[in-house]
């Protein structure tokens, strides 16, 4: 039984040796070296100042809107969801579809319209 235990206890020990310098002198590649596809477009639009470029941030909308000015709604595509908070207190959100070439009126009347903006 000693020798078993003897057996356990040397095969549990492992070496390890990890050198601090050799790992000092090698620096980590500047991450859009590294960076493909959509990543490295983000990468490029945050360097170029874009901090939001998929249009997903909240957009306050103005005071006042009407059909004739509503407020500008960018996406890449025909169609978006737009959510309005109608009233500052309101603990809902109002949901709309808002389509290509037509204004949008909310329940509480403000006009939401479709800007196009190229993709990313």
């Amino acid at each position: 039984m000693a020798l078993l235990s003897s057996r356990i206890f040397f095969t549990s020990h492992r070496p390890l040796s990890v050198s601090a310098a050799r790992l000092a002198d090698k620096m980590m590649a500047d991450p859009i070296e590294h960076a493909t596809g959509k990543e490295k477009r983000e990468l490029l639009a945050q360097l170029a100042g874009n901090d939001d470029p998929y249009h997903s941030k909240a957009i306050k909308r103005m005071s006042t809107s009407s059909k004739a000015n509503p407020n500008p709604v960018p996406s890449a595509f025909d169609s978006r969801i737009v959510g309005c908070i109608c009233e500052e207190d309101a603990t809902h959100i109002k949901w709309m579809w808002v389509y290509k070439g037509t204004p949008t009126r909310c329940a509480c009347g403000h006009w939401f319209q479709l800007v196009e903006k190229p993709p990313l």
